[in-house]
């Protein structure tokens, strides 16, 4: 990798993007080799071989990452383009998003590209982030110093299966810090700005064979190549879910986004209509674009939209039951079977005699960790049942840190989804919900946050039984 326009100035981005790549180098995580082009000086900077000009270099690099001011960005890519260099990113912003000069500029970026057979992600964009191969473009410091100490500022999630395309650089930033705060990991990142070449059609074709990714996820203010895009997403949906957060929704959203990233963001209603046809799940905000990754990355596709709830708390388990019924679910109606077997769980005393039994199921403030491994058992083998939700308050008597194992243990022997519920932020909450997270469940701080990543398993479900 070489980065064109490598500064030694602390604080720029040329100075950082190297700086943290040299870091990932030091520590084993990244293996290529490094070089910095710097027209100023070709001494070295950070240790890492510093040339006046991209020709200089003495082997030709597989990527090239400029950081250059807009004007000079153009002939810096005609030097690639000579040293034959086939992939860049420009970091640069400065070009069709700003109008006027930016445009033109964009074009000669453009016929250059052409020229040479260059593939570009960019320009105005933060580039890529791999963390298993220590590849990251995000020239944003880990830390910054604060009231004369450092905090972590811009950190990076850690290695997993969730992949983000995103037409943001910030938003994609965001996103990283979500994630690594909720302990999500990341395959891939991919922010490509303008799309004067690469884009979210291209980004797709290639997560769809990358091994390392189970759930895509997209963040788009337009999508230019509309018929390749559902062509693809309809073959992806078979295997992999795509979660789609498409911005620019109001006249007001699609104005924004032209002046962002030079995006005509489109008719939302078509969106949503070709969405559906692909099998890809809409999401409105970044939470609900987590909390559907979350549980699709976790659990198994429901096979059906009918749902159980199963709680220790009557209030939690109304409003779930309003919220499933809002997003088009169904509350299952539980077989005879399986009501006789409740009967036998009351006769037993291993849930009280005043838990109801039909949808929610409420186990009350008696609830104890048996009441609910005994009673999921049911709602598991019960053939009306296409995914539970576990709505558990982890403030009743009977309930120990041991439930989330326990029912963990029990969902691993069936093929339906289960999320998690337990509302709070007291430090016991937070740590029974990671509980649940550490043995594959899914787990919220909301009802309603439960039952949203339940629908995105449904559809999901579906997506996989739609007509090719």
């Amino acid at each position: 990798m070489v980065i064109v326009g490598a500064s030694r100035t602390p604080g720029k981005i040329g100075y950082e993007l190297l700086r943290i790549m040299v870091e990932n180098s030091q520590r084993g995580v990244y293996r290529g080799k490094l070089y910095a082009v710097n027209p100023k000086s070709d001494e070295m900077i950070l240790g890492v071989p510093t040339y006046k000009s991209v020709l200089d270099i003495p082997e030709t690099p597989d990527l090239a990452v400029l950081v250059t001011p807009a004007k000079y960005t153009p002939p810096a890519m005609e030097e690639c383009g000579k040293k034959g260099i086939k992939n860049v990113i420009v970091i640069s912003g400065g070009f069709a998003e700003v109008g006027g000069e930016g445009v033109e500029l964009q074009r000669m970026l453009e016929s250059i590209r052409e020229r040479y057979g260059m593939r570009v992600i960019g320009p105005n964009c933060v580039g890529v982030v791999v963390p298993s191969t220590g590849v990251d473009t995000m020239f944003l410091p880990v830390e910054k110093e604060f009231l004369g100490r450092k905090y972590t500022s811009s950190p990076r999630p850690k290695p997993g299966n969730i992949s983000l395309s995103t037409q943001s650089g910030a938003f994609g930033v965001a996103c990283l810090d979500y994630m690594h705060g909720e302990g999500i990991g990341l395959a891939k990142f991919v922010s490509y700005g303008n799309k004067l070449d690469v884009d979210e059609v291209d980004v797709l074709e290639y997560l769809k064979d990358d091994e390392e990714t189970k759930v895509i996820l997209i963040y788009a203010e337009s999508i230019d190549r509309g018929r390749e895009f559902l062509e693809l997403a309809k073959e992806i949906t078979k295997e992999k879910p795509i979660v789609v957060f498409k911005a620019g929704r109001t006249s007001a959203g699609a104005r924004a986004a032209s002046s962002h990233t030079a995006a005509m963001a489109g008719s939302d209603s078509v969106y949503d209509a070709a969405f559906k046809q692909a099998g890809v799940i809409r999401v409105r905000d970044m939470e609900e674009l987590f909390d559907a990754a979350k549980a699709l990355v976790m659990q198994p596709p429901a096979r059906g939209d009918r749902i159980a709830i199963l709680t220790d708390g009557g209030g939690v388990g109304v409003m779930a039951a309003d919220e499933t019924e809002a997003l088009g679910l169904k509350l299952s109606n539980f077989t005879e079977e399986s009501q006789k077997r409740f009967q036998e769980l009351k006769d037993r005393r291993i849930i009280p005699p005043i838990a109801a039994t039909g949808n929610p199921v409420d186990l009350t403030g008696s609830a104890t960790d048996e009441s609910f491994v005994e009673s999921m058992r049911i709602l598991l083998e019960d053939e009306n049942v296409d995914g539970i939700i576990v709505l558990a308050l982890h403030h009743v008597p009977g309930v120990t840190a041991e439930l989330p194992s326990k029912l963990a243990n029990l969902a691993r022997g069936y093929d339906k989804p289960v999320v998690a519920m337990d509302v709070g932020s007291s430090q016991y909450a937070r740590e029974f919900r990671e509980l649940f997270e550490r043995e594959g469940i899914p787990a919220y701080p909301e009802s309603e946050r439960a039952v949203r990543a339940m629908k995105a398993l449904v559809e999901f479900g579906r997506a996989k039984n739609l007509p090719r």
